[in-house]
Parts: C-alpha cells; sequence; structure tokens
C-alpha cells in the first residue's frame, strides 16, 4: 500500500496544526503510522490521495448512515445551497426538521439546534442547572459528551485513546463539580447519589456506551437511573449523538423504553455536515432565552444546508425496512468477526447494539471502562493494519465502535469477514 502523499500532506500539516489533525484520535497515535489522508468518499469506500480504496467502518464517526455522497441527500444539500448558505436568520428547514425530531425521539417537546455535539451538551448542562439550582453533575468513567471543561474528567473517546486522565487546562474548581461512577455499576452510583443529591442538578449518561468501544447497559441499569433520578428531583440527561437515529429511529431511549429529560444529539440528524441539538420537556426547554432567562446562541445554528442534509437523511431513515436490513447486516458482520477470532483462537470479547459494534482484545467481559481497559491494545494495533493492508478501515482505536451503513451489503460484509479470517490467523 503507498502511502507517498499522505506522508508528505501529514508533514506539511505537523508545521500548521498541532499533531498535524484536527481530531486527536485520527492521528494514528494509538495505533502507530502515519493518518491517510482522503480524497474522496463514496458509498462505503473511501480513497485516499494516494489512490487506496477501502471499505469504511468509520463512517465519519458515525453520521454517514446511508454511506457517502448518497445522491438523495446530495440533492437536498445542492438545492439549500443555491439559496444560499447562511442567513442568521430563521428558516423553514429550521421547523421541518425539529418537528420530525420530535415526532420521532420520545423525549423531546421542544429542540434546540446547535452546531456540534460538545456545544449541545453544554447547553443542556448550563439548563439543567439552572432548572434544578443545583451546581454538580454525575457522568460515567469512559463516557465521552465532548470538550467543555468539565466533562473532561475520566472520559472516553480520543482521552482514552491518548491515555490522558484528566485534561490539563480544566480548572480544580470546575472539575469538583463533577462527580463520576463506573458505568452500569448501581451500587457505587447509589452511593454517590446519596451521599451529594442535594447537589446534583444532572446525571449525563450515553446509553449505549460508544467512546470506550461499545459497551451495553446491564438490563437494570437505565432504568434504575431514571427511577433514583426521579426520587431525588435530579434530571436525566441522555447522550444520543451516537446512538440517536444509529441503535433505533427513536434513539437508545425508544429501544430501552427509558424516557430522559433531556436528550443530546447530533452526527446523523446533520446527514453529514456539522449539527448538533438538545431537547426534552416543554417546561424545561421553555427557560432557554429568549422564552426563558438561560443564554445560549449561535451564528450558524440552524444552518439551512445542515437541515437540509439532515431532513432528508432522517426522512429515508423511516423507510420501511431500513432498520430491520441494517440489524440483519451487523449481525452477520459480528458473528462473521466472533468466528473468525474463534477459529484463530485469539481472545477476542464482542458487543453488539444495532449497527455499533464491539470487539475487546480481551477474554471479557467487557461491563465499564475498567474492563474496556484491560484490553491488548497492542494486538488491536496489528489488527488495525492488518485489515487496512487488506482494504478494510477501522476506527484507529481499540476505544471506538464498529459501524454500519445503509450502503454495506452482503458482498462488502463477506469481504470484511475474509480478511479478518487472514488477519487473526497472523496474530497468534
Amino acid at each position: 500500500m503507498k502511502t507517498i502523499r499522505s506522508r508528505a500532506l501529514f508533514q506539511r500539516a505537523n508545521s500548521f496544526i498541532p499533531g498535524g489533525v484536527n481530531s486527536p484520535v485520527r492521528a494514528f497515535r494509538s495505533v502507530g503510522g502515519d493518518p491517510l489522508f482522503i480524497k474522496q468518499a463514496k458509498g462505503i469506500l473511501l480513497e485516499d490521495v494516494d489512490g487506496n480504496k477501502f471499505l469504511d467502518y468509520v463512517l465519519s464517526w458515525g453520521p454517514m448512515i446511508l454511506g457517502h455522497a448518497n445522491s438523495q441527500v446530495l440533492k437536498a444539500i445542492n438545492c439549500a445551497t443555491k439559496r444560499g448558505t447562511s442567513y442568521g436568520a430563521p428558516c423553514e428547514g429550521e421547523v421541518e426538521l425539529t418537528q420530525l425530531i420530535v415526532k420521532t425521539v420520545p423525549s423531546i417537546d421542544q429542540i434546540r439546534l446547535v452546531n456540534s455535539g460538545t456545544e449541545a451538551v453544554m447547553s443542556a448542562i448550563r439548563l439543567a442547572r439552572a432548572y434544578t439550582k443545583r451546581d454538580s453533575i454525575l457522568k460515567f468513567e469512559g463516557c465521552y459528551h465532548g470538550h467543555a471543561d468539565h466533562l473532561l474528567v475520566k472520559a472516553g473517546s480520543g482521552v482514552a485513546t491518548l491515555g490522558i486522565p484528566d485534561s490539563p487546562g480544566v480548572p480544580e474548581s470546575f472539575a469538583r463539580h463533577t462527580l463520576t461512577a463506573p458505568y452500569n455499576d448501581i451500587k457505587a452510583t447509589e452511593k454517590l447519589i446519596h451521599k451529594n443529591a442535594q447537589k446534583l442538578g444532572a446525571i449525563i449518561v450515553e446509553p449505549v456506551a460508544g467512546n470506550m468501544g461499545v459497551v451495553p447497559p446491564n438490563d437494570e441499569f437505565l432504568e434504575w437511573l431514571r427511577m433514583i433520578t426521579k426520587k431525588y428531583d435530579i434530571l436525566l440527561i441522555f447522550d444520543e449523538v451516537i446512538t440517536g437515529f444509529r441503535v433505533h429511529v427513536g434513539g437508545a431511549q425508544a429501544l430501552y423504553k427509558v424516557i430522559p429529560d433531556l436528550t443530546i444529539l447530533g452526527k446523523i440528524i446533520g446527514g453529514g455536515l456539522p449539527i448538533g441539538a438538545y431537547g426534552g420537556r416543554k417546561d424545561i426547554m421553555q427557560m432557554i432565552a429568549p422564552a426563558g432567562p438561560v443564554y445560549q446562541a449561535g451564528t450558524l445554528s440552524g444552518n439551512p444546508v445542515a437541515v437540509a442534509a439532515g431532513l432528508e437523511t432522517i426522512r429515508l431513515l423511516k423507510r420501511p425496512g431500513v432498520y430491520k436490513d441494517l440489524e440483519k447486516r451487523s449481525k452477520l458482520l459480528a458473528e462473521g468477526l466472533g468466528e473468525a477470532a474463534k477459529r484463530a483462537k485469539i481472545s477476542f470479547y464482542q458487543t453488539r447494539v444495532g449497527s455499533m459494534l464491539g470487539g475487546f482484545f480481551t477474554e471479557g467481559p467487557v461491563t465499564d471502562y475498567a474492563g474496556a481497559k484491560k484490553s491488548d491494545t497492542a494486538r488491536y494495533a496489528k489488527f488495525f493494519h492488518g485489515m487496512l493492508n487488506h482494504g478494510v478501515y477501522l476506527a484507529p482505536s481499540q476505544f471506538e465502535a464498529t459501524l454500519l451503513s445503509t450502503a454495506h451489503t452482503n458482498r462488502h460484509i463477506q469481504q470484511t469477514i475474509t480478511a479478518a479470517q487472514e488477519v487473526f490467523s497472523k496474530l497468534r
């Protein structure tokens, strides 16, 4: 595999961009080697600047659930750009997209569009603190909720990938308002809540953890969180930036039938363009300016091009049979990878929720961040590069998800399984 142009671009990038990338995991630090610079993408194929082509299971870290450059989404984008790319004023597309989300996601009565998941989480937590008149929040180890100061405590995603425990630059006064508990651990969480109930304004959780690898909730975990937060008048926030419109058309909350007070969305609702959103109960959302006193604003919020892409994406996802087909293909891939690892006698603990797949190089089980960190990351690095050499692009980190799109076919999946069989056989 030739990487001459990618290496040259990475060298140039390091002169102008810290670490040569604009988001840390892209740098390949945890798997070794230099990142590949992508020239174009179509369907599930990525092509880099050296002409190498790959089956893509990263999907821009989640948004491309219809595959890259979907013709109907591109048409919607092109139509929107002809009318202008930003107004700084309300547009009809905002109303259509938010109305569709409200009708689809169970917890959302009203919603505010922003520009990223980080911005949405930051705004939702400010709103929760204002509503409850309490300053502290509780999050779970290994769950990533963006890079706002108070949320980088024991975070997942790139923080886990790079082995950064808590980010420098976060004032201690901010961090002390953030409590952390092990994901899926009801006993430890209950102890923290009982001790701090009077100052806890919100509990935020990824209903399916997707930033320490894929870690599903235990059978009682989400229901118990809903019960305990109601008992102490604490707001429950589901961060569904990854799971929203991926594991179910109504998100993880519809899949598990647990309704939070506030929900964070992003990725898929922008159809591949930058977007974020937070929504929930009307009595809470009415506190946001100009309806209420909690201030939040954004120049590009409700951008007409992003909302056009998101609106078309969700419409396509709501067609009959879409999630049923995704489930079948995701199951086929997971079973094929598991069987390939078993034949090669490789310890490979698997998890899956819908089209989110996890594979940990450990005997398992993996139910929390501590379990995820037991994975053999050196072996994952060898697996990653082996698959790359066979034309399969996986996340350059043990602590990220493998994702499928509606553009993946049985042929693509079989090609991936065949590649994995060869790579696993060389890892013994």
